[in-house]
């Protein structure tokens, strides 16, 4: 638990420092950057990036007034909120990434072997499974 702590205070340090996006802000423009149209329910972003409804409408409102998101009313059933993606929110995920992915390597993937990573990747992928099951 420590070392994953860790890692995630450091990539959430690293993106601060380098591009004024915290670790959460980045994993919701990667979200909507990758949905069709770049935009997705409220509901289905909280459950994507594993948030609660609640926790994502205050991070959703702080992302808003920096432009890098807007939200409107679902135009399917009038009933639902969508966050899209602005085109600066796409400007800033594009600045973060390489700089993002390079900390992820150096302090992640770089200090395991590949028979590691590939460990590591199956049991995580194990738990997900099992994890994502038993909230479903």
């Amino acid at each position: 638990m420590d070392g994953s702590q860790r890692l995630m205070a450091e990539l959430n340090r690293q993106l601060l420092h380098d591009s004024r996006l915290s670790l959460a802000d980045y994993r919701i423009l990667v979200k909507l950057s990758e949905a069709p149209g770049r935009s997705m329910r409220m509901s289905d972003l909280a459950d994507g990036v594993l948030s609660s409804r609640s926790r994502l409408t205050h991070q959703i409102r702080r992302m808003e007034a920096q432009r890098m998101v807007r939200r409107t009313t679902a135009e399917e059933d009038g009933r639902g909120v969508l966050a899209h993606l602005t085109e600066e929110g796409m400007r800033r995920l594009a600045a973060a990434a390489p700089g993002h992915v390079d900390d992820v390597r150096r302090a992640f993937i770089d200090r395991l072997t590949p028979q590691q990573l590939a460990a590591v990747t199956d049991a995580f992928e194990q738990v997900n499974r099992a994890l994502a099951y038993r909230s479903d």
